[in-house]
């Protein structure tokens, strides 16, 4: 009976920790110039992502090829006479829900692999560390690209979950680091105490103090998923869409309109997208950093 009001009681703290963080993060983003640009930045692609396609009009190709900016094309048009802005529009989907399930599952991988090999240690630990510094050891991009030409079917899902599977050592890595200083603590050992396996102690006791790291790491892996994938869409390993972000910088290089300046809007334009994107989810991440970081809350 104690072991489970205790294990109620930790239950109801963990949720109070996470509402507390969430309610946390959401004022200080109010009170925080860097951290609201980055959140602003951040809901205008989640905007464009969900209204845009609705309202704006796919891409066709016309014959007003390589058109200057003007009101009805605000980025000109591309080599097939496709509005730029357009294209920029369809393919926000595609990126920022490929960055959303690279950061989910990865974290996921990232948190259960490092708290396993954190709290139970010995073999666990060997086995799983010795995997994280193989894979850390052999360059990703070029495994991705050997991977996704064996893969035939290449689809968001497929692409998502196959660079997931790559990413987690680092962070593994640093989830290891916090459950190991976590693991002596007293908490840690009434738990034990009360009877308490070592899943339950993870769940309730470990996870919970680590939720601060688990939100920074999400931002990340999200900011290295968008690199990943314009990376593979410009070198062509994934599948061919005129509105994705990385096969428009391709094109760009291809059809040579990189070294012309009346198209230096088709080049741009993919280009600013990723950066803004990145750096809205950058700075998106300074509210957890004021949060976390009491010498820059105090604005040392």
């Amino acid at each position: 009976m104690q072991k489970w009001t205790y294990l109620l009681h930790n239950y109801k703290e963990s949720l109070k920790r996470i509402r507390s963080l969430f309610k946390e993060v959401v004022l200080l983003m109010f009170k925080d110039k860097v951290s609201l640009i980055g959140l602003s930045i951040l809901l205008i692609f989640i905007f464009a992502g969900i209204i845009g396609p609705l309202v704006i009009s796919p891409p066709e190709p016309s014959p007003q090829i390589y058109a200057p900016p003007s009101l009805k094309h605000p980025f000109g048009t591309d080599f097939q006479g496709e509005d730029i802005f357009s294209l920029i529009i369809y393919g926000t989907p595609f990126m920022l829900l490929t960055a959303f399930i690279v950061s989910a599952v990865t974290t996921l991988i990232s948190v259960i692999l490092g708290t396993v090999a954190g709290y139970i240690g010995k073999l666990a630990d060997t086995l799983i560390m010795g995997a994280a510094d193989i894979m850390l050891a052999i360059p990703q991009l070029p495994l991705l690209l050997i991977l996704a030409v064996l893969i035939k079917s290449m689809n968001i899902i497929t692409l998502s979950l196959l660079i997931s599977a790559l990413s987690w050592p680092t962070a593994a890595r640093a989830f290891r680091s916090q459950i190991l200083s976590l693991k002596e603590r007293d908490f840690v050992e009434s738990s034990r105490l009360l009877g308490f396996n070592s899943v339950e102690i993870i769940v309730y006791d470990l996870i919970p103090n680590i939720l601060p790291y688990i939100a920074i790491n999400l931002i990340l892996n999200a900011i290295y998923a968008i690199y990943i994938v314009a990376s593979l869409a410009y070198l062509g390993f994934i599948p061919f869409s005129s509105a994705n972000w990385g096969v428009m910088l391709y094109q760009a290089w291809a059809f040579g309109t990189i070294y012309n300046r009346q198209t230096f809007m088709y080049v741009m334009a993919p280009i600013m997208a990723i950066v803004m994107l990145q750096v809205g989810l950058m700075l998106f991440s300074r509210a957890f950093e004021v949060i976390f970081n009491p010498r820059v809350r105090s604005g040392e």
